[in-house]
């Protein structure tokens, strides 16, 4: 369903580090928008789970996988319109792709700091974990997934990180906003009116 408060808008990603609120957003965003909504986190759960591996074991899934999935959401950020989608990679696919409004989250400090404890907490509350599986699945899941988006998209650059501001038009800092204030945020700068 086309809304024309959003008209230049054909699709929306939502980007960020482990925890900052990227799937709630997505879901609450698709759902207010009446658009389709695709997590990637559920599809690469889903296969890790068939696969028999953690969704820690970045560095055990094949390549083949992430760069099938990374064409898909290409694919569908030029051939479909009225999609949310959510994935670590989202913004960074939609380079160059017209009609894609990129938002990254982050949860940061004043200073700039990112705000791990935090996201620790959230994803303890959200999967009901342990803190120290908390912490072992942000830390060191965040590390692999780094190093392998590094080999496979940017030469190794040990610089390189997907949450770069420069890939995304909507930079929104979870670290001291609700759900629903997030949500008001992103609707208020895309200019959408209920």
């Amino acid at each position: 369903m086309d809304n024309p408060l959003i008209k230049n808008i054909r699709n929306i990603t939502i980007s960020g580090r482990i925890a900052t609120g990227k799937t709630t957003l997505a879901n609450n965003l698709a759902k207010t928008l009446n658009w389709n909504v695709l997590d990637g986190g559920q599809i690469v759960r889903k296969f890790v789970k068939e696969q028999g591996l953690h969704i820690k074991d970045t560095h055990k899934r094949p390549d083949a996988f992430d760069l099938e999935f990374e064409e898909l959401l290409k694919n569908l950020l030029k051939k479909e319109n009225n999609y949310v989608i959510q994935s670590h990679l989202a913004g960074f696919d939609a380079q160059g792709i017209d009609g894609i409004f990129k938002i990254l989250l982050i949860c940061e400090n004043d200073r700039g700091e990112d705000k791990a404890s935090i996201r620790i907490d959230r994803l303890m509350n959200r999967d009901e974990i342990t803190s120290d599986e908390a912490k072992e699945e942000i830390l060191e899941r965040e590390q692999k997934n780094l190093e392998k988006y590094r080999r496979l998209y940017a030469d190794n650059d040990p610089e390189w990180v997907y949450w770069d501001p420069k890939y995304y038009d909507l930079l929104v800092n979870t670290y001291s906003l609700t759900k629903q204030g997030t949500l008001d945020y992103v609707l208020e700068k895309l200019g959408f009116v209920k």
